[in-house]
């Protein structure tokens, strides 16, 4: 029963005993003093809807937040799994390498295979570098608004673990066309030197940097089955070298990205390997001190068990004696 309730049951018995004049200021006094409890309950009810209300933003906050959270770590699935795409790809482009270079003559159905190869790492990279720049976007956003929180922690870790991840793929993919591309320079040189044509390092850098396939022929006098396969290699192997320089270029704005990338999270790269170096450290030595003090323990046991055997038999010696001399 409220306060509202209570007064007005109080006035109807009091109101029965009183006369006229007396029944009124009775009821102007309880009208007075009904306003004020019922001014009373609509504060309570305020107060209980606020408190209502405050808890419910806070369950929202909670979780929109959660929610926040597990579309990010979607997006890291999915980032990881795009750079797990990548390193696949890179893999196999190194068998097509290798597979051209070993084949005498060119290899179409290898070549297009190695095209598409190439053409799904760009994508997939590029898909890679979006999202990366996304969340690091998100998170400067956060940091100018001087937000601090667990959840923005948990994110910057996860960008910057994804990020190197991302670099070191991409690194090997680079060393990767690097590589084919010295490879592919060597055997034009050795075709060259079948054709009678000696070049340096530096020439042959400036031939293939021109661009023009007639340069490598100029000069040959093809009078021989020998010499008409060792230049049909060469401008097979200069066509890969083209395409693989532009191909290279394509992915120059991302490669600067990268090297920015390195630049920038370097230091909170080495930060978090210090802190995981620091806690294994810290593990080993806490197992190593866990095993010396089972050790000692063991011992410290058994020195006393010995040193109770010791007096339960100087007990008994004891008491045998007395047995004797008393007995």
């Amino acid at each position: 029963m409220d306060s509202t309730t209570v007064a007005l049951v109080r006035h109807r018995e009091r109101s029965k005993s009183r006369p006229c004049g007396a029944k009124l200021n009775s009821l102007v006094n309880f009208l007075a003093s009904l306003l004020a409890a019922m001014k009373d309950r609509m504060q309570e009810l305020r107060a209980g809807k606020d408190s209502d209300d405050e808890d419910d933003d806070d369950v929202t906050v909670n979780l929109i937040r959660d929610q926040f959270m597990d579309e990010f770590f979607s997006q890291v699935e999915e980032i990881r799994d795009y750079v797990g795409k990548i390193a696949q790809n890179v893999e196999e482009v190194k068998k097509r390498h290798s597979s051209i270079l070993a084949a005498p003559n060119s290899d179409d159905k290898t070549k297009e295979e190695l095209e598409k190869l190439l053409a799904n790492i760009k994508v997939t990279a590029n898909k890679v570098r979006s999202k990366l720049k996304a969340i690091e976007t998100s998170i400067e956003q956060e940091e100018l608004a001087n937000r601090s929180s667990a959840d923005m922690r948990i994110r910057k870790t996860q960008h910057s673990t994804l990020s190197r991840k991302f670099v070191e793929v991409m690194s090997e993919y680079n060393a990767t066309q690097s590589d084919y591309r010295e490879r592919c320079k060597q055997r034009i040189q050795r075709q060259l030197e079948i054709t009678g044509k000696l070049t340096t390092n530096e020439e042959l850098e400036d031939m293939l940097e021109s661009g023009n396939p007639t340069i490598f022929s100029s000069g040959i006098i093809v009078d021989s089955q020998i010499s008409k396969q060792a230049l049909s290699e060469i401008e097979s192997r200069h066509s890969d070298i083209m395409k693989l320089e532009s191909s290279v270029r394509e992915l120059h704005d991302m490669f600067l990205d990268m090297a920015m990338l390195v630049e920038s999270q370097g230091e909170m790269i080495d930060r978090i390997e210090y802190n995981v170096e620091h806690s294994v450290d810290y593990v080993e030595r806490a197992v190593s001190e866990t095993k010396k003090a089972v050790k000692y323990q063991s011992k410290a046991r058994r020195k006393k068990i010995i040193i109770i055997i010791c007096c339960i038999i100087l007990i008994t010696v004891v008491a045998s004696t007395f047995g004797g001399i008393y007995g």
